[in-house]
């Protein structure tokens, strides 16, 4: 019987040591998404006209953004969060990836896409596709837009979904960031993708 109970005690202290040698490992901080069955790849062309897809990127962590060019608030806002994001990684940002998709391709051209998104941070890459293409990705990530009647035809704005996705270096979809967070989480969720 003593046998027994000292039996479980060395058993119990081996198993105590062993978790204290194996650190519960960290958490995300934004929503992880991993393994859902949609937001698995993409066929656009970037704003140097070079037609893009997923694999392009493999090894480098993507964070993958969709807005306007002509979006007053999120989207301005979240380019920003992201070129601070980007120099608070410091040279681990070598290997990440930012894309700005447009949802509106009507007005975002290449030329337009090429002068705006590369003012954010020059790695950052603008992407594009025509109104098929665009509402392709749109369904494949679950990523609502809809066209908002201005005062004039070309005046318009648009409702989108505020949020990013982050793949990891395999090509992997890990992550949504939701927008307004701040940089501090987003910066510790890249920097876990990147160990």
């Amino acid at each position: 019987m003593l046998k027994k109970i000292l039996s479980c005690f060395l058993i119990t202290g081996l198993l105590t040591l062993l978790a204290a040698c194996n650190p519960p490992a960290e958490k995300f901080s934004n929503t992880d998404i991993t393994g859902i069955d949609y937001a698995k790849d993409f066929a656009l062309t970037d704003h140097n006209g070079k037609a893009r897809t997923l694999a392009d990127f493999k090894g480098k962590v993507v964070v993958m953004f969709f807005g306007y060019t002509q979006c007053p608030d999120v989207c301005p806002t979240t380019m920003v969060e992201m070129a601070n994001v980007m120099q608070q990684l410091g040279q681990q940002a070598d290997k990440v990836q930012v894309i700005f998709v447009t949802i509106d391709p009507e007005r975002d051209t290449q030329a337009l896409l090429a002068s705006y998104v590369p003012n954010f941070d020059q790695r950052f890459l603008g992407m594009y596709g025509d109104a098929a293409a665009t509402a392709k990705i749109a369904k494949n990530f679950k990523v609502y837009y809809q066209k908002v009647p201005g005062k004039t035809q070309t005046s318009y704005t648009m409702d989108h979904t505020a949020g990013s996705y982050v793949f990891d270096t395999d090509g992997h979809i890990r992550l949504f960031l939701s927008l307004g967070q701040g940089i501090e989480p987003i910066v510790h969720d890249l920097k876990l993708l990147l160990k």
